[in-house]
């Protein structure tokens, strides 16, 4: 039998690895084309674009490829942090309480259109960023009013098993104890993001998505983080699910390499764009599979 002991250890050293595995490198400078506040959305891309990055990664880290991609095709790009907490160390963002964070967006979002003079956003987000983060502001927070669109990369939609930890604890009727060891790090957000957590339960409990939003998820088959992979998509509504590996079955793109990967950032720009349902990338200039 595995003493409550031994399992609060493996909560904490899933939590630890999860933290320094879901993000990029953050030596890597922030990305100048985000937040001018002095930006006017033209009449071709009319709506800014809201970046929304993942679990442990940060505003810095998670665009410094999308972004200037996005400001050189004309977009006013605008990206905030949410879900800071003490573990965060300054560094790492996005650990804090799902539905907190999502009032952060909503607040941030308020602001863009406020500035900007638009009348709705276009919201581009990674992992957590891209799952239930953006889905609670939309579902929520009324946060469908103020969203075209909602682009995800590997989004934790439907919860992760998180190396199927939250299985095993579930089996040994840990699942209490493992919410309250990651509440204990300070970092709610790892199981609130786990399959059946209350958080995932109750957003998609009326279905996945909102009328009136255009959804779209682009996964790959070699995501270790969103378990299984297939838990990023979703059903009903207006939405289209991609898989990287159906138009690119050489590319060997990780839940986290997806911020650097091209067919990834082709697909966005099409999706933000002409939205050409034939469209088909590139097949080069992959991420790296982690």
């Amino acid at each position: 039998m595995i003493r409550r002991t031994t399992a609060g250890r493996l909560a904490v050293t899933a939590a630890l690895a999860l933290l320094t595995a879901a993000a990029p490198a953050f030596a890597e400078p922030a990305p100048a084309a985000v937040n001018d506040w002095s930006c006017t959305p033209s009449a071709a891309n009319p709506r800014p674009v809201v970046l929304a990055h993942g679990t442990g990664s940060s505003s810095a880290a998670n665009w410094v490829t999308l972004a200037p991609l996005l400001s050189a095709a004309g977009y006013c790009v605008f990206a905030f942090d949410y879900g800071e907490t003490p573990a965060s160390l300054g560094i790492f963002k996005g650990l804090g309480d799902i539905p907190a964070s999502a009032r952060t967006m909503s607040d941030f979002v308020d602001r863009v259109l406020e500035r900007t003079g638009a009348e709705k956003v276009d919201v581009v987000g990674h992992s957590q960023g891209g799952g239930v983060l953006p889905n609670y502001y939309i579902k929520r927070l009324g946060g469908a009013a103020k969203v075209h669109a909602l682009v995800a990369m590997a989004p934790s939609n439907h919860g992760t098993t998180t190396f199927g930890l939250a299985g095993l604890a579930g089996a040994l009727g840990l699942t209490d104890p493992l919410a309250g060891m990651f509440g204990v790090l300070q970092t709610p957000a790892f199981a609130q993001q786990s399959i059946a957590s209350p958080v995932v339960t109750e957003l998609y409990a009326d279905g996945d998505t909102v009328p009136g939003v255009r959804y779209a998820v682009i996964q790959t088959r070699n995501d270790a983080v969103i378990t299984p992979y297939t838990n990023a998509f979703l059903s009903g509504g207006d939405v289209t699910n991609i898989l990287l590996q159906d138009r690119c079955p050489g590319d060997p793109v990780g839940h986290i390499g997806m911020y650097k990967d091209g067919p990834t950032m082709q697909y966005i720009l099409n999706l933000l764009g002409p939205n050409d349902p034939g469209f088909a990338p590139d097949c080069t200039g992959y991420g790296p599979g982690i």
